[in-house]
């Protein structure tokens, strides 16, 4: 089989050298290039043949001077100096035909290139669809492991512990003082379990103090996470009366910010600010995100293989906004989306 020979078991060539090294396929890639040539060669071939045969042709039928013989009478017309109109036109034909062949290139060059950037697009769309399936069933997992584990045990034992009381038929008061106790403190176990649920499922604060409040409480809960970085942040502006979609947002892109530089940036310093402009007197604006670390940076054009910085740019674009990457190896990453508020009004649930 091809694949036999193409990549044997004692070979050490990398792939694309072992594949090249095969006759046969460098033979069928190089096909589309000889017959481009051959065709080029056969073209220029005619046109000196044609133009050698006219030339044979005009010598022997003296064409010229019978042109010449056949317009003397038409003088007037200026006839013989047609074949200097026709040779200029053919000339500024020559020139226009070779212009626009340039111009049908250069469509060509960025049709290919939109057409590569809609490949990539795309690959990436199915990529974050994918991955937003796996992601789901992930934290529907750890959400039923959670119910299973936190609020389905201690239910049960707060269950266990009521019967004992409704069977208890001394009526021991220190028992069941006892047992009352363990159910109290089983009640604020499965209370606290809630809450940590709660606020994994949605952002704390977020409806009831609106976006700078939950966005304090999320960077106070990372400098928890992250003692040894400095978060720092800076909100101006008026955030009391966003939409819904622009303050998720806005909170998710923080929040995943904040995630990358826990997991890839080793950053010491984080300073995030949050910016409405005409937000004083004026009901809209813009909305502009921004977080800059000093760590360890990255390639921006360099795929990923998480959702992170495609997910933002996604949950960006849909409220029509723009994001923005400046980033290089170790000089930091820094992290900018800017959101029109009345575009994020209409798009907004």
């Amino acid at each position: 089989m091809m694949w036999a020979r193409i990549l044997p078991a004692s070979s050490k060539l990398p792939l694309r050298a072992a594949w090249t090294a095969e006759p046969g396929f460098a033979r069928a890639a190089s096909q589309p290039v000889d017959q481009t040539q051959r065709a080029r060669r056969l073209d220029a071939a005619l046109v000196a043949a044609v133009t050698l045969a006219a030339w044979v042709l005009c010598g022997i039928f003296n064409v010229t001077e019978t042109l010449r013989r056949l317009t003397a009478p038409y003088e007037r017309y200026q006839l013989d100096e047609l074949p200097t109109v026709l040779l200029v036109l053919g000339l500024g034909l020559t020139w226009f035909a070779t212009r626009r062949y340039k111009e049908a290139r250069q469509e060509i060059a960025r049709r290919r290139s939109a057409e590569t950037q809609l490949t990539e697009a795309l690959a990436d769309n199915r990529r974050l669809a994918q991955q937003y399936v796996e992601l789901q069933e992930a934290e529907r997992k750890a959400l039923a492991r959670e119910l299973h584990d936190e609020l389905g045990q201690y239910l049960n034992v707060i269950k266990i512990d009521a019967v004992g009381i409704r069977d208890d038929r001394r009526g021991n008061p220190d028992a069941v003082h006892v047992r009352a106790s363990a159910i109290a403190d089983n009640c604020d176990h499965v209370h606290g379990a809630l809450a940590t649920l709660i606020r994994e499922l949605r952002p704390a604060g977020l409806d009831e103090l609106g976006l700078e409040a939950a966005l304090e409480h999320c960077v106070q809960t990372w400098r928890t996470r992250l003692p040894t970085v400095a978060l720092r942040l800076t909100v101006t502006g008026n955030f009391t009366a966003l939409p819904e979609g622009l303050a998720v947002t806005v909170y998710r892109l923080v929040q995943e910010a904040l995630t990358n530089v826990a997991k890839h940036s080793g950053a010491r310093h984080v300073a995030i600010h949050l910016d409405r402009a005409g937000s004083h007197g004026q009901p809209d604006g813009t909305v502009t995100a921004a977080v800059e670390d000093d760590g360890a940076g990255t390639e921006p054009g360099l795929a990923t293989r998480g959702l992170g910085l495609i997910g933002m740019r996604e949950r960006v674009r849909a409220l029509r906004g723009e994001l923005i990457i400046n980033s290089s190896p170790g000089e930091g990453f820094q992290l900018t989306a800017r959101i029109p508020v009345t575009q994020a009004s209409r798009e907004a649930p």
